[in-house]
C-alpha cells in the first residue's frame, strides 16, 4: 500500500477551489494519486478527498499543513489532512451475538482492515474466549438499569485509556447515554439490522415478517442522541420471500449484517465519509 497522506474538505461551493488547491499540492511537489470531488447543488456546498503520495512532497507534513491554512482561510473550509501510515484504533463493542465481532476481528487479523483494533468492551462475557484467541484485551462490563451510568463511564474510560478513535457497535445491544453521543459525535460506528428508515428500534427482521416485505437490508451509520437516525455510511439488501420464516430472516440478515458493517468502517478509516448535517458524502473506491 502506497503511503499518503488524505486531504478531506468541505466547503460553501464556489469557483477555483480545485484549481487552488491543486495549484498548492504542486508547488510543494505533491503527487496526487486518487482525487474525488462532489457538489451539493441544491445547498451549495462542496466535498473533496484527495491521496497524495507522501514521499512526493517536498516539505514535511506539519510544514503542508500549516501553508495550507491559508489557502483554506480563503474558502472557509473545514478540513483536516490524515497519514496513512498512522491507521485509526478501534474499540468494538459487543453484547452476545457474535458474528460482526467476528467478522472484524478476522479480518483485522487477516489485514484487510486499515485500522488497529485495541480492546473489545463487551457487556456479557460470552465471547471473550473468542476475542482472546485473537489477542485482544477483552473488558467486560455489566450494564444493568441500576448501573447505567456507572457502566458507561467506566466504558468510555477504557476507550480514553487504548486511545481508541472509532468507536463500533458490533451488535452491541445497548443505547448509549446522550453525553457519550456528544463526547464522540462521528466516532461511533452502529450497525442497525434493518434498511433504515424502515423498522427502526426492537426486533426490525419481526416487522418485517409482519410487514410481509420482499427486501430486508442492514445500515451502518453513525450514532446520534436520536436512536437509529444517524447519518447513513452504508446500506445493502438481500430478497426475501412468503415462505421464509423470522429465523431465516435472521439468518440471510446477519451476512448482510457483517459485510456492510466491515464496508462501512472501511470508509471512516480511510477517510472517505464526510457529514454534512444528517447526510454523508463516501468516497468509496
Amino acid at each position: 500500500m502506497n503511503h499518503v497522506y488524505r486531504l478531506v474538505i468541505s466547503c460553501p461551493d464556489q469557483v477555483g477551489i480545485v484549481a487552488k488547491v491543486a495549484e498548492y499540492i504542486a508547488e510543494q511537489g505533491g503527487s496526487i494519486v486518487e482525487a474525488n470531488h462532489h457538489t451539493d447543488s441544491a445547498n451549495g456546498w462542496f466535498f473533496m478527498r484527495h491521496e497524495i503520495l507522501a514521499s512526493s512532497l517536498s516539505i514535511s507534513l506539519a510544514e503542508f499543513e500549516a501553508g495550507f491554512q491559508k489557502v483554506a482561510d480563503s474558502f472557509d473550509m473545514q478540513w483536516y489532512i490524515s497519514d496513512s501510515h498512522k491507521p485509526k484504533k478501534i474499540a468494538l463493542f459487543a453484547s452476545k451475538e457474535s458474528h460482526c465481532l467476528a467478522d472484524l476481528l478476522h479480518r483485522w487479523h487477516e489485514n484487510e482492515l486499515p485500522g488497529e483494533v485495541v480492546c473489545v468492551v463487551a457487556n456479557h462475557n460470552d465471547l471473550r474466549s473468542m476475542v482472546e484467541w485473537y489477542k485482544v484485551p477483552f473488558h467486560h462490563v455489566p450494564v444493568t438499569p441500576n448501573t447505567k451510568p456507572q457502566a458507561f463511564a467506566e466504558a468510555e474510560s477504557i476507550v480514553a485509556q487504548y486511545g481508541a478513535d472509532v468507536i463500533v457497535l458490533a451488535r452491541y445491544m445497548q443505547i448509549l447515554p446522550p453525553k457519550m453521543c456528544s463526547d464522540y459525535a462521528g466516532q461511533v460506528i452502529n450497525i442497525h439490522h434493518s434498511f433504515l428508515p424502515s423498522f427502526v428500534g426492537a426486533k426490525p427482521y419481526h416487522q418485517a415478517s409482519e410487514r410481509g416485505v420482499k427486501l430486508i437490508g442492514a445500515t451502518c451509520h453513525y450514532v446520534t442522541e436520536d436512536l437509529d437516525e444517524g447519518p447513513i455510511i452504508e446500506q445493502d439488501v438481500i430478497r426475501i420471500n412468503h415462505s421464509q420464516t423470522i429465523d431465516d430472516l435472521k439468518r440471510l440478515g446477519r451476512d448482510v449484517e457483517k459485510t456492510v458493517l466491515a464496508r462501512g468502517l472501511r470508509y471512516h478509516l480511510e477517510d472517505r465519509v464526510l457529514v454534512h448535517g444528517n447526510k454523508t458524502v463516501v468516497f468509496n473506491a
